[in-house]
C-alpha cells in the first residue's frame, strides 16, 4: 500500500470526543453511580479512571526526553533493557552458599547475593567466592557482621586473583536506618554510623570504584504493609539523610550519588508497580539535582528489584509462581537494573534446587522467550501508564516533603511517624483480606480442600514477640499471614488426635442459589481447613434432616434462596433442635427483612458476603474448641 493510501485508512472513521465517550458510558450505566462503578480509589487516595486519552498527558514535561536522559523516567539505557538476573542466597553455610552461587551462575544467573556473616578471614571469603568470576558477576553482600570488615576481605581477594578492581561491581547491604527501623535503634549511633560510611566511600572510591555502598531496603516498607507512595517516598528520604549527612561532612554529590543503590519489592499490581519504578527514578534525580552535581551521571540511580513477600502464601503456594511471573513482567517493563525473584517457597521453608531452578528460569524466560530485554520502555507514550507514573511521582514527592518538614527520615522514625502511617496502611490492607475486597487465592478465596502444611512448614514463626526496642519497630508482615495461622490451628487441632471440624451444607430450593451459596460456604470454611459435607439438594426437610443427623457434622449451613428461608428455616432449626441441642446453625445470606424471625427460629449465625472472614472463623474456631 502506498504511503498516500495510508493516511486515508481511517478516515471513515471519525474522531470521537471525550463528552460523546462519557456520555455513551452513562447511557450505559443506566443511572448507576459513574464514581462508584468505574472510578478506583487507590490506597494513597487518588482516582484512577476507566480510561485516559491523548489530552490526559498534556503538562507532562518528561513525554518528550529519550531514554537515558534527565529525569531518567524512561530507564538509564539508551540501548536494550538487559537487567541483571540475580539470586540470593540466604545459607550461613559458606561451602552451600559457594555451591548454590557457582551452580546458578553456571545456568544463567549473572548477579548474586550473598551472606557474609560467618565470613571474618580471607580464607572464609576465598572459600565462599570460589570459582566466581568476580569481574563479570556482580556479588552482592545481603547481610554481614561487619560490612567494613567484608569490605576489606573483598578487596584482599580481588587482589590476591590480581583482578581488576575496576571491573568489580556488586554492593554491600549497608543501610543503618533500615537497621534502625527493622531493630528499634542504632546499632552503635547515626554519628558513629555516618563515619563508618566515610570509611566504607573512601576504601571503595579508592579500589573498588564501581561498588555500591548503600543500599536502601525501600522493599522492607512493603513488607510491612506500605502502599507505593510510602514506599517511594520513604525510600527517597532514608536516601536523602544519607546525602545531607555525607556532603555536610565534606563530600561532594558526585562522588556520593553513584554509590547508592534502591532495593524495592515488586508486588503483583502490574501497571502500578511498572509506574512506580519510572516515578522513583525520575523523583530520585529531582532530589539529586537539588545538591546540584556538576555530573549528570550522578542524577541516575541503579534500582534492585525483588519480588514481594508481603503478597506470598503458605497454602497452595505454587500460586506464588504465577504471582511472582507477574512481578518480574513489571520490574522488566518498568526498566529496573537487576532483579530477584524469590522462590515460590520462602515465605515458608528454605527454598531446594528445584524452586531456586524455576525462580531462575523464569527471568530466563522473560529474556529468551519473551524478549523484554530487547526494548526500551515499551510502555512509554501509554496514556494510563503515564498518568500512574505521574500521580505515583507527585504524592511521593508531597510525602516526602512532608518527612523532611517534620525533621526528616531519622526524626520521623523516633517519633513513629513512618511506623505509623505504615500502620494505617496494613491496617486497610487487612480489613480488606478480612472481607475478602482483597483477595490472594488459596488463603482467603477459593482454598484447596485436600491442602495440609503442618509438616512442611521450615522456617520459625513470623510472629515475634514483644522485645525491648528504644523505638517502634517496622515488622515483617505477610497479609496472607493471619488466615494461615488459622488454618494452621485446625491442622494442629487434628493432629493432635481431634475429628476435623466438618460443615454440613443443607441444601434445599431454589436450584441457582442453593448451588452459589453452597459454593460460598465451601469457600468460607475451606479457609479455615474444615471438611466441607456438600450435597445436590434435598426434596423436603426431613431428608435433609435426617442427613444431617448421620454426618455428625459440627456445623449446619442452610443454603437457598432469601424467598424460600421464611419457610424452611424454621422447620428445619425446629427439628435439629429436638434431637441435638449442641448443633450450630447458620443460615448462607443475609435476608435482613426476616432477619429477627430466623434467629427467633433457632439460627445462630449468618455468614455473607460482608462477613468479616478473618474474625468469622476465629469465632466458630472458638466455638469447636480450637485454640
Amino acid at each position: 500500500m502506498e504511503s498516500s493510501d495510508q493516511s486515508k485508512l481511517f478516515s471513515e472513521f471519525p474522531p470521537v470526543t471525550t463528552q460523546e465517550w462519557e456520555a455513551k458510558i452513562l447511557a450505559d450505566l443506566k443511572g448507576m453511580d459513574y464514581a462508584k462503578k468505574l472510578i478506583w480509589k487507590t490506597e494513597d487516595g487518588f482516582d484512577v479512571r476507566p480510561y485516559y486519552r491523548a489530552e490526559d498527558l498534556q503538562g507532562l514535561e518528561y513525554l518528550d526526553v529519550l531514554p537515558g536522559e534527565f529525569p531518567f523516567v524512561r530507564g538509564v539505557r539508551k540501548e536494550g533493557n538487559e537487567w541483571l538476573i540475580r539470586q540470593d542466597f540466604l545459607t550461613t553455610d559458606i561451602e552451600e552458599a559457594n555451591r548454590l552461587a557457582t551452580d546458578a551462575i553456571s545456568k544463567g544467573v549473572n548477579s548474586v547475593g550473598l551472606v557474609a556473616t560467618e565470613v571474618t578471614t580471607h580464607m572464609q571469603m576465598n572459600r565462599l567466592l570460589a570459582n566466581v568470576d568476580l569481574s563479570n558477576f556482580p556479588i552482592n553482600f545481603i547481610s554481614s557482621r561487619s560490612y567494613p570488615l567484608t569490605l576489606e576481605l573483598l578487596i584482599y581477594e580481588v587482589s590476591h586473583r590480581g583482578a581488576d578492581g575496576e571491573k568489580i561491581r556488586g554492593s554491600i547491604n549497608f543501610d543503618p536506618i533500615s537497621y534502625l527501623l527493622l531493630h528499634g535503634d542504632f546499632y552503635v549511633s547515626w554519628r558513629e554510623n555516618l563515619e563508618e560510611t566515610e570509611y566504607l566511600l573512601n576504601v571503595i572510591e579508592k579500589r573498588l570504584p564501581h561498588l555500591k555502598a548503600i543500599n536502601i531496603n525501600g522493599h522492607y516498607f512493603q513488607e510491612a504493609g506500605s502502599s507505593l507512595v510510602q514506599e517511594v517516598a520513604f525510600t527517597l528520604a532514608s536516601a536523602c539523610e544519607y546525602l545531607a549527612g555525607l556532603t555536610e561532612k565534606g563530600f561532594s554529590i558526585d562522588t556520593v550519588s553513584p554509590r547508592f543503590m534502591l532495593s524495592l519489592g515488586i508486588g503483583s499490581n502490574y501497571f502500578m508497580e511498572i509506574a512506580k519504578l519510572r516515578a522513583a527514578r525520575m523523583l530520585w534525580a529531582k532530589m539529586v539535582e537539588a545538591f546540584h552535581p556538576g555530573d549528570q551521571e550522578s542524577m541516575k540511580i541503579f534500582i534492585h528489584s525483588s519480588t514481594a513477600l508481603w503478597n506470598k502464601t503458605l497454602y497452595d503456594p505454587t500460586m506464588n509462581l504465577l504471582r511472582t511471573a507477574t512481578e518480574g513482567m513489571s520490574a522488566a517493563i518498568g526498566n529496573t537494573d537487576s532483579v530477584t525473584v524469590q522462590p515460590f517457597d520462602v515465605s515458608f521453608r528454605d527454598p531446594d534446587d528445584f524452586s531456586h531452578r524455576i525462580a531462575r528460569n523464569q527471568q530466563l524466560i522473560l529474556k529468551e522467550e519473551s524478549y523484554l530485554n530487547r526494548i526500551i520502555d515499551p510502555s512509554a507514550g501509554a496514556y494510563y501508564i503515564e498518568n500512574l507514573t505521574h500521580s505515583i511521582a507527585f504524592h511521593a514527592w508531597n510525602l516526602f516533603r512532608a518527612v523532611e518538614e517534620k525533621g526528616g527520615m531519622i526524626e520521623c522514625i523516633k517519633s513513629g511517624f513512618i511506623q505509623e502511617e505504615i500502620a494505617r496502611c496494613r491496617q486497610e490492607k487487612e480489613i480488606n483480606m478480612a472481607h475478602r475486597k482483597q483477595i490472594l487465592i488459596g488463603t482467603n478465596q477459593y482454598p484447596n480442600l485436600q491442602e495440609n502444611m503442618i509438616d512442611k512448614v521450615g522456617l520459625k514463626e513470623e510472629a515475634e514477640g514483644e522485645t525491648r526496642s528504644t523505638y517502634k519497630k517496622l515488622p515483617h508482615y505477610r497479609a496472607a499471614f493471619a488466615f494461615e495461622q488459622i488454618r494452621l490451628a485446625t491442622e494442629r487441632y487434628v493432629k493432635a488426635g481431634n475429628k476435623r471440624p466438618a460443615v454440613f451444607l443443607f441444601t434445599m430450593g431454589n436450584l441457582a442459589m442453593l448451588r452459589a451459596r453452597a459454593s460460598f460456604t465451601t469457600n468460607f470454611f475451606g479457609c479455615a481447613g474444615f471438611d466441607i459435607l456438600d450435597n445436590p439438594g434435598f426434596q423436603s426437610v426431613d431428608e435433609g434432616v435426617e442427613a444431617t443427623m448421620d454426618s455428625s457434622a459440627d456445623l449446619v449451613v442452610i443454603c437457598s434462596s432469601d424467598d424460600e428461608y421464611s419457610q424452611i428455616v424454621p422447620e428445619i432449626c425446629r427439628k435439629i433442635k429436638a434431637m441435638d441441642q449442641g448443633k450450630t446453625i447458620l443460615v448462607a445470606g443475609y435476608p435482613k427483612e426476616i432477619l429477627e424471625s430466623l434467629k427467633d427460629a433457632g439460627v445462630d449465625d449468618f455468614i455473607h458476603l460482608r462477613s468479616n472472614l478473618f474474625e468469622s472463623l476465629k469465632k466458630f474456631q472458638s466455638i469447636l474448641g480450637i485454640k
